[in-house]
């Protein structure tokens, strides 16, 4: 008798164990395994946001700090050097070209008579040493991109009106079809007063670039007032119609810049942690490691920017989420981790990668970005940037789902598909997103973009790490599941 009750006890209490276990939410752990993530988490921000590190500016021994730091943690849970490259272990060379704006005029010419667009309205910039186009047709687009042919760019100066998220990658377009030069058409002068703060130091790019992007930054009333009130209106009132295709413009347009060049050493940092079954393909895990340096406002006390939450904070999240996955190996799949200079120029250590990988492309069934992942609390919904643009929508809202956490507006995230390192991936059909509380809560974002984003303000102690656990559990499960190829076959298979 007491073994019979013994037994039914005891199935009893497992079939309620069971039953608890299937009710808790995927990603949920113990309060303190979750304070000592915090913990952790925080440490790496204090110490990769630390004055010490300079502002984690590409070409500084910031530079040199930061991927010590990183490799150094990353060795230590067991990764080996991802470059697949002898002679540079962990670090792949990317070379960078610095340029520094030196002066720069646009004119209109109509016949015998030029305009000249009022320099206090108006930014001009190259990335080459000395730029000019004399004379040259212009173009109207509007917000059109990719819609317009080469046939119908190439040679020609581009006039186009900014387009928020969007502006950067349409200008790129227009540059790689021929473009002399694109005029963008912002709002007001404070707009083309940012920008004159944003460009005022040094920019780089990728060393072998040799894509002359003359650029023009001036407002709708200086275009009005060039153009005439009556006939910019007609053009800004046709760019909203459907239908509508490029005008050609009555003048030709004289644009000129200079700025001074000099060459900056930089790498990217890779590591792996080996799969048993390489052959089956990788999974990716990406942040970028770099900042701005000096950015504060010129004469303030403390003017150096330390990225704590952009990218410290995306940083310490891909750290501690490979040490969890690699005490946890191994999986079928190989995962990299890969920290990319020079984003806030442009994606340019994502570039680097994509065009010489040490796995082919082809071969990545996944890629998670983690950028700027500590500004929103716990219980923060999900934004899905990249969502309906790849295969992995089904398990990632399949996880995400069991987590109980919901999506944030597609329209808020969809704003950020291309001010992100996985863009530079999902151009080449790389499978990239970024899965992040960061981008569920507009409020939350935009306040946070308001006060500390590229600014002195983004200090360590400034950072909210709530979402930012929640994010890495949730990556977790996603990152064991695709990794084993039963769960996640490739596309295909």
């Amino acid at each position: 008798m007491r073994k019979g009750i013994c037994s039914s006890l005891i199935l009893a209490a497992l079939a309620f164990l069971a039953s608890a276990c299937a009710t808790v939410p995927t990603g949920q752990v113990p309060k303190s395994e979750f304070a000592a993530l915090e913990t952790a988490i925080a440490g790496h921000i204090t110490t990769l946001a630390s004055d010490e590190y300079l502002g984690r500016r590409p070409g500084t021994e910031g530079e040199a700090l930061t991927l010590d730091y990183l490799q150094r943690e990353l060795e230590a849970a067991g990764f080996v050097s991802g470059t697949n490259d002898p002679g540079n272990p962990w670090r792949a060379p990317v070379p960078l070209i610095s340029t520094l704006p030196e002066d720069g005029s646009a004119r209109l010419r109509f016949g015998r008579r030029e305009v000249v667009l009022d320099t206090e309205d108006t930014l001009v910039l190259t990335n080459w040493q000395r730029s000019l186009v004399n004379g040259s047709d212009m173009l109207f687009v509007g917000r059109l991109g990719d819609e317009v042919s080469e046939a119908e760019v190439r040679g020609k100066v581009i006039v186009l009106l900014a387009d928020p998220g969007q502006s950067a990658s349409r200008r790129d377009d227009f540059f790689t079809k021929g473009a002399g030069a694109v005029i963008t058409v912002v709002n007001d002068e404070e707009d083309v007063e940012a920008l004159r703060i944003a460009r005022s130091t040094e920019r780089f790019q990728l060393d072998g670039f040799d894509v002359d992007e003359l650029s023009v930054f001036t407002t709708a009333a200086a275009m009005s007032k060039a153009l005439g009130q009556e006939r910019w209106s007609e053009l800004e009132t046709k760019a909203s119609e459907d239908g509508f295709t490029p005008v050609a413009l009555q003048p030709k347009a004289v644009i000129e810049a200079a700025s001074r060049r000099r060459e900056v050493p930089s790498s990217n940092l890779i590591g792996m942690l080996p799969g048993t079954d390489p052959e089956s393909g990788a999974v990716l895990l990406l942040a970028h490691w770099d900042h701005f340096g000096n950015c504060g406002v010129e004469g303030d006390e403390d003017r150096l920017c330390n990225g704590a939450a952009d990218n410290a904070s995306g940083l310490a999240v891909m750290l501690e989420l490979g040490k969890r996955l690699a005490a946890q190996g191994p999986y079928d799949r190989d995962i990299y981790v890969l920290a990319t200079t020079a984003e806030e120029w442009g994606l340019l250590g994502a570039q680097a990668f994509a065009e010489n990988p040490p796995v082919p492309l082809e071969d990545i069934v996944a890629a998670f970005n983690f950028d700027t992942v500590a500004i929103a609390p716990r219980g923060t919904a999900v934004g899905f940037v990249g969502e309906g643009r790849t295969a992995l929508d089904t398990i990632v809202r399949e996880v995400v789902n069991e987590s109980g956490r919901g999506f944030g507006s597609p329209i808020l995230a969809e704003q950020f598909l291309q001010r992100q390192d996985g863009w530079a991936l999902l151009q080449r059909d790389v499978p990239s997103v970024v899965i992040s509380s960061a981008f569920g809560n507009e409020e939350t974002l935009n306040a946070y973009l308001a006060a500390r984003y590229h600014q002195a303000g983004d200090e360590a102690e400034m950072v909210e790490l709530g979402g930012a656990i929640e994010d890495l559990l949730l990556h977790e499960e996603l990152v064991k599941r695709i990794a084993d190829t039963a769960r996640y076959p490739a596309v295909g298979e």
